[in-house]
């Protein structure tokens, strides 16, 4: 094993509730064994990313009762693609050469996958998302 590969997979958190078996399909082990160890790695990066998106889109977020924050997050995600993109990169920059390999033959529905896990990673940390000033009363 090369050593980026080694330092890239041994960095990686477990994700121990994911059950790995026979019947899953290629997607759902590559998911499971790649993309959400990456999205927990990465979760710290992906806050500080959605913070400066927000900030960036005059902090409109900041004002929105939960129901449309949580709309926030996903058409953040689903409809701006430069945003999108750059998630994409987040996590792909964590790939191995091996894993990029796999991901490049089912990318549409890998991608779909990624930004599942990154939503559902985002929505989950919601309350870190309020005005800077506020924060810093507390």
């Amino acid at each position: 094993m090369n050593t980026r590969q080694f330092n890239l997979k041994s960095i990686r958190p477990e994700v121990l509730p994911t059950t790995i078996n026979d019947s899953m399909t290629d997607d759902e082990r590559f998911q499971n064994l790649v993309l959400r160890p990456i999205v927990k790695l990465q979760n710290d990066l992906l806050i500080e990313v959605f913070k400066n998106y927000v900030v960036k889109h005059k902090s409109v977020f900041y004002d929105l009762l939960l129901e449309k924050r949580i709309d926030y997050i996903e058409n953040a995600i689903q409809k701006d693609m430069k945003f999108r993109n750059s998630l994409k990169g987040i996590i792909i920059g964590q790939f191995t050469v091996e894993e990029y390999l796999i991901y490049i033959k089912n990318s549409s529905a890998l991608n779909k996958r990624m930004m599942r896990i990154v939503k559902e990673r985002l929505l989950s940390n919601i309350q870190l998302f309020e005005k800077p000033e506020l924060l810093e009363a507390v």
